[in-house]
């Protein structure tokens, strides 16, 4: 077993879990798409984007909603945009996860 290094895991408040957590892209009929690994996005990353991009607070606001630090939240929203963007270019599968698993 490996042992995580650095600080801590901290946990993070999160006001709402989504209700609809699978996005898929849509194809025209008769339409077939080759299977892609599908993309996981954290509660964690979702909460803060939808602080941020949704509620338009600051991300020291956020921080602060969130029970974190500034830097993480700004490392949560930019995860979660590339996440969100590489979804719909590559039209792959989006779900939301309590926990994306750690590559």
């Amino acid at each position: 077993m490996h042992r995580r290094r650095g600080r801590p895991w901290k946990p993070r408040w999160i006001s709402e879990i989504p209700s609809i957590r699978h996005f898929a892209p849509f194809l025209p009929q008769g339409a077939i798409m080759e299977p892609k690994e599908p993309i996981l996005l954290s509660y964690d990353e979702f909460e803060a984007l939808r602080l941020v991009d949704g509620e338009d607070l600051s991300q020291e606001e956020a921080a602060k909603r969130m029970g974190v630090s500034r830097g993480t939240v700004w490392r949560l929203v930019a995860s979660g945009r590339k996440k969100i963007i590489k979804a719909i270019s590559e039209g792959r599968e989006l779900f939301i996860v309590p926990q994306a698993p750690v590559m």
